[in-house]
């Protein structure tokens, strides 16, 4: 793949091609015969020495053995029976495979070195010990030689060796062949795409190929003078295993790839072995890719690898295999939760969401799963109604999970206020970037609504729960309630034993200000709302209507004052959709009715309050007479209308101004009593 690979194959050739002989030969040999699970020499010398590795024996001598392992010369010498003639060594890195090339070696065989037997060889070698001190130019000399030059300077080998140590851990590991091959395809495939020679990497070659997708190259094989996709290393990666693949994406991390690839690799990764994050037909699509995956490992390792996760579904599933499965995918989900980048748009929100769904229903850590919720509220505003209708895998009663959409909800609040609070953002650009917020929050906003819709049909939803979502947004953050409006009738729908209490209760979350005109006209005819609700809509439809009709009129002039009346009401109408006309002109009646109602009630309410002032007023005036008047202005009072009778006595008066007797009497007695005061 890399122009450095001719190099590597010049390297490669100063190694004998890749054959590995032993200059020493203690036993002049032909090869090995098998029959059966028993391998034998060909030589005259008959075998005195026998090893066995789980249903394989190999029928050996005892020369040609010591003089190059270490462990075997240990446990021949140290054991107190000089004569003994056989080992059991099931637990060898690499198995009879490996163990066969070894011996082989020993005998002066030649052993062709591949890609795919290389680092099993490296860890028999290590396990027999077969070092520098024996014999100059040993096995792990050798292997290890082959592994540093030839295979590390290769993508394909690199890929394919890594693969491979899939079955000898922790040998792998401790011989850091697995860190090496890492390294190195974190190295190639942040180099520049430049170098690479694409004969090796079409479908010929033995594993699977990148995909070229139709977004950066249809031809699955370019030529040399076509530009190179940015994810050409893709497919190769993803036939890895999770440990594996992590290795190397961390790899990559430090080596500065862009956070948008790392986070197409992992989700590329996760559509092929996940396939409950992928439809049918993208399913159906991977199947031949995956098939060649694992002939391909069979042919390069010598055994197909267990644990492929294609394997499992395929396979008739039982008690056994479905846990297996469900363990497998939940260590992947694990791994691939702790590599996401931590930048906001590395990973599309519609995958957090199917990897959390995936999270809950196979019981990931919780603290893995709360990552992962908040690593979908930074990019809520970006979801789609399909993602977040998550079934509920808990003992709860509802169908789908609310209580995790309200904590995404939260998050993506927590977010929003932290980005405004920023006072790095804001010096950035204010004004954007209060638009943007307004612009997330009003998406979210109508993602909300369309839930509440969706979920309200479900008889199971409390009240409660429904009342807490539909309010833990900002009122700015919706300018119109006809989303709200419609998840409310639904929920009423499904609910009709609500009591009125609870139907005014759940209404108190809509502002009935921001209806349109369809909703009121809809909401007008609603038998469901509560009939203060169904007022305040047409109050509010009307004030808006005489808003508008307002508006049109001062624009317009004095030819046409009366006539937008009709045509901006016609135009109203005409707007709505068909859903809302129907049945307006059974109900028009019923409307101009409770207008009237409402007029008749504004006016009694005006002649009740003018009547309460008029009383009020009076009712003041005499209590401020009975504060101002006492004893001594009122004996003054009467002595003033004395004085005024006795003017008028002394005085000639006409008879018709004379008093009456009783009036003569009464002013008597009054003197009488004024007399007695004093």
């Amino acid at each position: 793949m890399w122009e450095s690979e001719s190099e590597s194959a010049a390297v490669g050739q100063q190694y004998g091609g890749g054959v590995l002989t032993s200059t020493k030969h203690g036993v002049k040999t032909e090869g090995f015969v098998q029959r059966g699970h028993s391998w034998y020499v060909a030589t005259d010398i008959p075998s005195d020495f026998l090893v066995q590795i789980g249903e394989s024996s190999f029928h050996l001598h005892k020369y040609p053995l010591l003089s190059r392992s270490g462990k075997l010369n240990r446990i021949i010498y140290e054991s107190r029976d000089p004569d003994i003639n056989k080992i059991v060594m099931d637990d060898i890195p690499g198995g009879p495979e490996a163990f066969e090339l070894a011996a082989k070696f020993c005998y002066g065989i030649a052993v062709d070195l591949t890609a795919g037997n290389i680092s099993g060889l490296r860890c028999a070698a290590e396990y027999l010990e077969m070092t520098e001190d024996l014999e100059e130019g040993n096995l792990i000399f050798k292997t290890e030689a082959f592994l540093s030059y030839v295979v590390l300077s290769s993508w394909r080998d690199s890929i394919v060796v890594l693969k491979s140590c899939e079955k000898l851990s922790p040998w792998a590991e401790n011989l850091q062949i697995v860190r090496r091959c890492s390294e190195s395809i974190a190295w190639k495939a942040c180099a520049n795409p430049k170098g690479i020679r694409w004969s090796y990497t079409g479908r010929t070659a033995k594993i699977s190929s990148p995909r070229w997708n139709s977004m950066s190259m249809k031809d699955s094989s370019p030529s040399r003078n076509q530009q190179v996709p940015p994810d050409w290393w893709f497919e190769d990666v993803s036939i890895l295993r999770i440990d594996h693949f992590v290795r190397v994406v961390t790899a990559i991390k430090v080596k500065g790839m862009r956070f948008e690839l790392i986070g197409a690799s992992i989700m590329h990764y996760a559509t092929k072995w996940l396939p409950g994050l992928i439809n049918d037909t993208a399913l159906q699509n991977d199947e031949a890719s995956s098939c060649s995956i694992s002939n391909s490992s069979s042919n390069t390792s010598g055994n197909s690898w267990k644990g492929g996760l294609h394997m499992v579904v395929a396979a008739p599933r039982d008690d056994a295999s479905s846990s297996l499965q469900a363990k497998d995918h939940r260590l992947i989900i694990e791994s691939l939760i702790s590599i996401i980048p931590p930048q906001k748009d590395s990973v599309t929100c519609s995958f957090l969401l199917r990897l959390l769904r995936m999270a809950n229903m196979l019981k990931v850590a919780p603290a893995l799963v709360t990552e992962l919720e908040k690593r979908v509220g930074m990019q809520f505003e970006q979801a789609t109604l399909a993602d977040l209708l998550i079934p509920c895998y808990n003992k709860s009663e509802t169908m789908y999970d609310v209580d995790l959409v309200q904590r995404l909800l939260e998050h993506f609040l927590v977010q929003e206020q932290t980005e405004t609070s920023s006072p790095g953002r804001q010096s950035f650009s204010d004004k954007h970037m209060g638009s943007s917020n307004l612009n997330a929050k009003a998406r979210v906003a109508r993602l909300v609504d369309s839930y509440l819709t969706e979920v309200s049909r479900d008889r199971n939803l409390s009240l409660t729960k429904f009342q807490v979502l539909a309010e833990a947004l900002p009122e700015s953050a919706r300018t119109c309630d006809d989303g709200l409006y419609r998840a409310i009738d639904s929920y009423l729908k499904a609910h009709p034993t609500l009591s009125e209490h609870e139907r005014k209760r759940l209404c108190r979350v809509m502002d009935c200000q921001k209806l349109s005109i369809d909703a009121c006209l809809h909401a007008a005819q609603n038998e469901r709302l509560p009939l203060r609700v169904v007022v305040q809509v047409l109050f509010s439809e009307q004030v808006k209507i005489s808003n508008a009709l307002a508006s049109s009129s001062l624009k317009g002039d004095d030819e046409s004052l009366n006539h937008p009346m009709v045509v901006n009401r016609k135009t109203l109408l005409e707007g709505t959709p068909q859903s809302f006309q129907e049945g307006w002109s059974t109900a028009k009646k019923d409307i101009n009715t409770l207008k009237f109602e409402l007029e008749s009630v504004k006016a009694k309410y005006l002649e009740l309050q003018n009547d309460m002032e008029t009383l009020q007023k009076q009712f003041d005036k005499m209590m401020l007479k009975q504060k101002h008047t006492s004893a001594w202005s009122s004996g003054w009072k009467k002595l003033t209308k004395f004085t005024k009778t006795t003017n008028v006595e002394n005085h000639d008066v006409p008879p018709h101004q004379l008093p009456t007797a009783s009036e003569e009497h009464n002013r008597k007695t009054t003197r009488r009593w004024r007399n007695s005061i004093s």
